[in-house]
């Protein structure tokens, strides 16, 4: 099943145990609403507000015992989409959520999926496809066993091999 960007929001966001996401873009998306952000993040001005919506929900989810996880597989040099995203990451680690960096050359090895993607709950894996010029499209929805156990697979993996934040950061 194919899903618009709206309908993979709401997918995305109706996790009740676990929600992870593989990252594996260097370049920013297009997202309208990460568009003035990044500008301000490039100008050196504060991007504070636009997050606040998100970051409440991380606090609530977690309160709740959910748990949100990223792996980004990032190249060296940071690109300014993920020098960004580091930025963003210190709100949203202390909100709850547990986000990890692989850098790129010690992901080669590991067979990790071309593609980036939710696992929602261990049992949805949604793939998300993109235009040409980066937009996103929508998202591919699979529920087949086969494709959550290897997704699940992917996880473990990436998270095995990538570094936390906090230590990611210091290093």
């Amino acid at each position: 099943m194919f899903v618009n960007p709206d309908e993979f929001v709401r997918l995305v966001l109706s996790y009740k145990h676990t929600a992870f996401r593989l990252e594996q873009r260097d370049d920013q998306y297009s997202d309208p609403e990460e568009d003035e952000p990044f500008r301000r993040f490039l100008a050196g001005e504060p991007m504070t507000g636009w997050n606040d919506e998100w970051e409440d929900m991380l606090r609530r989810r977690t309160a709740d015992g959910q748990l949100m996880t990223r792996v980004r597989v990032v190249a060296d040099p940071h690109t300014d989409y993920t020098r960004f995203l580091l930025d963003l990451a210190s709100i949203n680690v202390p909100a709850g959520e547990d986000i990890r960096y692989l850098p790129r050359d010690r992901a080669k090895g590991l067979d990790l999926p071309g593609e980036d993607f939710w696992l929602i709950d261990s049992s949805t894996v949604v793939i998300l496809r993109f235009a040409e010029d980066n937009a996103l499209i929508g998202a591919e929805v699979l529920d087949d066993p086969a494709v959550v156990v290897r997704h699940c697979y992917y996880r473990d993996v990436a998270c095995h091999y990538a570094i936390p934040y906090e230590e990611y950061v210091r290093s």
